[in-house]
């Protein structure tokens, strides 16, 4: 099913178990979840999947495991993380092979590249693919920034159909919409800008605690975009400390361990990364309880057809 990049796209976590394989049940567990929420599409191996400590093979294991687990429900997509240019091909090669619907692109990781080097790079590995991509801007992450400029230059390439807006600056997002027009669809990356990024125009949300929330995170996309804003904005407002879980160097850490409260997940990750601990794991857990306590009844509301804004 190829994406059309509106709606609700869970970043999903990568479960493990104790020994740090793979664990396939429990993730498939989380996705189901995701689909019964009315979620519009999956993408699996992002940095909330722990891409950077995945093997190539063990990345092409997730897909296949989820390609067959969604079964054409929506689509799914798979996040191209990687430092050599040849690696970025063989991988979408690879991927697409593998039934991947579409991907998620970031730049070369670990270095920072120029403009120039971006550009080429990017431009680069969706020539080795016949499937469409959202690319990632994420430069507080990740160094690199696709400005506008370099925007323009891309949309020569039309496989490059979306962007994940991850800069933490609303106003840029207002910025390309007024450059492009309907070019490039929108994404909003960052949870605890979601609503705002909905109502200024973003065609969906890849979210990172719908892994823990799918439910809650499904009712703000479709009351927003329904123009039910005082719904959508009371179950934000209740969501909002959790969300700012999303925003830190532990957000895998902190999604994991909502997960858990949820009953959708585990708290493993893969070393280096460590469970949380002592002061650091008791505030956030004060703050999913927190949120458990109070967490709201969800009016009812019928899932969008999936059209562009």
């Amino acid at each position: 099913m190829r994406p059309d990049w509106i709606g609700v796209y869970p970043a999903v976590t990568t479960n493990f178990h104790a020994d740090e394989s793979l664990d396939l049940d429990t993730f498939n567990k989380n996705i189901e979840a995701q689909l019964s929420a009315g979620v519009h599409g999956i993408i699996i191996c992002g940095s909330l999947g722990e891409n950077s400590t995945l093997s190539f093979d063990e990345k092409q294991t997730l897909l296949k495991n989820t390609v067959k687990v969604v079964a054409g429900r929506v689509p799914v997509v798979i996040c191209v993380a990687e430092s050599i240019t040849r690696e970025a091909i063989r991988f979408v090669q690879e991927s697409e092979k593998n039934g991947a619907d579409g991907f998620m692109l970031l730049p070369p990781m670990r270095y920072p590249s120029d403009d120039r080097e971006t550009v080429h790079f990017l431009k680069k590995v969706a020539a080795h693919t016949s499937l469409p991509i959202m690319l990632y801007n994420n430069p507080l992450a990740y160094k690199t920034f696709i400005s506008l400029e370099m925007f323009e230059e891309l949309a020569s390439e039309p496989k490059f159909e979306a962007m994940k807006e991850s800069t933490g600056d609303v106003r840029y997002m207002t910025d390309i919409i007024n450059k492009f027009g309907d070019r490039y669809k929108i994404m909003s990356g960052v949870d605890d800008l979601a609503l705002e990024s909905l109502l200024m125009g973003a065609h969906g949300w890849v979210a990172g605690l719908v892994d823990a929330f799918p439910a809650e995170t499904v009712a703000i996309y479709e009351l927003a975009k329904t123009g039910r804003v005082e719904e959508a904005r009371v179950i934000y407002r209740w969501f909002f400390p959790l969300l700012h879980l999303d925003v830190s160097t532990k957000f895998i850490q902190n999604i994991k361990l909502a997960e858990v409260y949820t009953g959708i997940g585990t708290e493993y990750v893969r070393e280096p990364r460590l469970p949380l601990a002592g002061a650091e794991r008791a505030k956030v857990v004060k703050i999913i309880e927190d949120a458990l306590a109070t967490r709201p009844v969800l009016p009812a509301f019928q899932k969008t057809s999936l059209v562009a804004e």
